[in-house]
């Protein structure tokens, strides 16, 4: 078991390295969202967070390099509202270290991590963390879920600061499929999942609850950039009545008038991708990328609203017959015919791609291509608890009403992560995030 948990750590390193090489030279210290670190910081945080749990918390092996654990030790949680009020992280020194000492760093700890196996299943008797090799798990998917986070931030880099590898695949282009809406009959979900059942999950993801869920008409597929562009035609950001108090001020004091990876060129609008900027006509049909605020000022101006997290289980894995399903498509392993993730892809897809991935109810594309909004509070399931020694911010640090709920999975969201009971989150007002939606009536 914890030789399987090191391979995948080793897969989910090869594919950082990658994603680091696309910045061009001199590039560690641009900070292309300025409410997360420059690029360095995560070299570094990658591995400190894996020796801090690993060979610190759960083996208590002394340090190597002290400053290195504690200064890389945990990100900016950026209040996007108010960013003098950031969740509490290591001060920003005044100059960050020598690249060539991180890297040394990250190839010591890896090196480390690699030969802790057998310690760690020593471990297993009397430490949580260490039974079925959870930790290394725990270590894995937390470098899964920033590689995600560096590449928002890098399509955020100038073009001229970063290099495209040659083995970025093509674009997928042309039209879509969109659907229309789809009638989901009352009934009961599941939110999150038994803690025996999973191998690994976050503090978030227990224990598990059923809820009733009303009759709803939910989206087929996801609101596309063709069809949000006639929100932004008709107004859609200059009208009061579609924006709730707080959405608005946080519109007018960004000066928000369309979403954040367009970019306004010649009287029109081109998208920005990774690596190019596309006419927004060829990708008119890939799904929109917007915060929450956008995305509820959109389904007002439909006359409709945002599902709940509850309404998205029951969409995604409700059954006529009153059972649930693993995934939207059955009990089958997550694969590229059911959805744009696992970084088959490196951008969006056009809607309706991926008709094999549809759930019992025929809604489609609930995973990949971006994760979807939410209008549910992110909030502990009952039974929760902060159960990961050294770890008992890692959610609870978020229960403060500010953050909403993100379900499914994006282009850039690993394989591993592909299960019902994973919950992302952010603040209403973050832009940044490969995040669709879709609205219900």
């Amino acid at each position: 078991m914890v030789e399987a948990m090191t391979d995948r750590l080793t897969e989910a390193w090869a594919r950082t390295d990658r994603i680091f090489e696309i910045l061009a030279p001199g590039s560690w210290l641009e900070q292309p969202i300025a409410l997360r670190h420059p690029f360095i910081f995560y070299l570094g945080h990658l591995p400190a967070f894996a020796w801090n749990h690993v060979g610190g918390t759960l083996l208590g092996q002394p340090a190597f390099n002290a400053r290195f654990d504690e200064l890389f030790s945990r990100g900016i949680d950026p209040d996007v509202d108010d960013p003098a009020h950031c969740h509490d992280h290591p001060e920003v020194p005044d100059r960050w270290p020598d690249v060539g000492e991180v890297l040394a760093y990250r190839d010591r700890v890896r090196a480390a991590l690699l030969d802790a196996g057998a310690a760690v299943a020593g471990r297993a008797p009397s430490h949580l963390m260490a039974r079925e090799g959870r930790v290394f798990a725990m270590v894995t998917e937390h470098e899964l879920m920033h590689q995600e986070t560096l590449l928002y931030m890098i399509q955020r880099l100038p073009l001229e600061r970063k290099t495209r590898p040659s083995w970025v695949p093509p674009y997928a282009l042309g039209p879509g499929r969109p659907a229309g809406k789809v009638e989901i009959p009352a009934g009961t979900a599941t939110l999150g999942a038994r803690f025996e059942n999973l191998v690994f999950g976050w503090d978030n993801e227990f224990s598990a609850v059923q809820v009733p869920v009303p009759a709803l008409r939910m989206d087929g597929t996801p609101v596309t950039n063709g069809r949000f562009l006639a929100f932004v035609e008709d107004g859609g950001y200059r009208r009061a009545e579609l924006w709730g108090d707080e959405d608005a001020v946080w519109r007018g004091h960004d000066a928000i008038q369309h979403p954040m990876v367009w970019e306004r060129r010649d009287g029109g609008f081109v998208y920005r991708t990774l690596f190019d900027r596309l006419p927004l006509a060829a990708v008119a049909d890939w799904p929109v990328y917007v915060s929450l605020a956008e995305a509820r000022a959109f389904a007002r101006w439909r006359g409709e609203r945002l599902p709940t997290e509850a309404e998205f289980h029951r969409a995604a894995f409700g059954q006529p017959d009153g059972r649930e399903r693993r995934l939207p498509w059955g009990e089958a392993a997550p694969g590229g015919h059911r959805g744009n993730f696992g970084f088959r892809h490196w951008a969006p897809t056009p809607v309706g791609s991926h008709p094999d991935g549809a759930s019992a109810w025929g809604v489609q594309d609930l995973f990949g291509d971006g994760w979807e909004w939410t209008d549910s509070v992110f909030a502990p399931l009952p039974g929760f608890t902060a159960y990961i020694p050294g770890y008992a911010g890692y959610s609870a640090d978020f229960f403060d009403g500010k953050h909403y709920v993100l379900k499914g999975a994006s282009w850039a969201t690993a394989d591993q992560l592909v299960r019902p009971s994973f919950r992302n989150w952010f603040q209403a007002h973050y832009p940044y995030v490969f995040a669709k939606f879709r609205s219900v009536a």
